[in-house]
């Protein structure tokens, strides 16, 4: 699939401007969005081809802008991009029409492929070995899972598993660990 133009939904300013860069000088014209409602506004107002969108945002969810892209741009490649993966999180994000989920750090040629839809060369399945995840790791998919079937309502997930509000906004406000 042919890219010209991409919009670019994150935050993190530092990593924006690079990543706006890299892909520039790949050929690509970059709008930047730096939280969902500036995303959302500029959506309305332009046009593109593909969306490069980060996961967790000060002001809303990533999955709220791939919800919002996917209704008013159709056709565009809407890629997921995340340092808090999760299975659940990355099913949400496909059953909300993301055509890819990759995680951070990732390099310009890794977005660049997920927006075209390809696999890089050395981004061949059988070359990892299959992980066990850790009991952390599995107890936090978990709960981004509940999360995700609650539809963000931490006090309704809470109680689905058995624990204090507070206590669940704590474990969500961790880093997701390591596998």
């Amino acid at each position: 699939m042919k890219m010209e133009t991409v919009l670019l939904v994150e935050d993190d300013v530092p990593f924006r401007a690079r990543l706006a860069g890299a892909l520039l000088k790949r050929g690509m014209a970059v709008i930047e969005a730096g939280n969902p409602a500036e995303a959302k506004t500029l959506a309305a107002k332009k046009s593109f081809d593909g969306a490069v969108i980060d996961m967790r945002m000060p002001g809303g969810s990533g999955l709220d802008v791939v919800r919002e892209l996917r209704s008013q741009h159709p056709a565009a490649r809407l890629i997921v991009l995340t340092g808090y993966g999760s299975i659940a999180t990355a099913l949400e994000a496909v059953r909300l029409g993301a055509a890819d989920y990759v995680m951070k750090p990732a390099d310009a040629d890794q977005v660049l492929a997920a927006l075209r839809g390809e696999r890089l060369p050395n981004e061949n399945p059988k070359d990892f070995p299959p992980e066990t995840p850790t009991l952390n790791r599995v107890e936090w998919e978990h709960i981004q899972r509940v999360l995700a079937d609650c539809n963000g309502n931490i006090s309704q997930a809470a109680r689905m598993l058995g624990l204090d509000r507070r206590s669940l906004q704590r474990k969500l406000a961790k880093y997701p660990p390591h596998r």
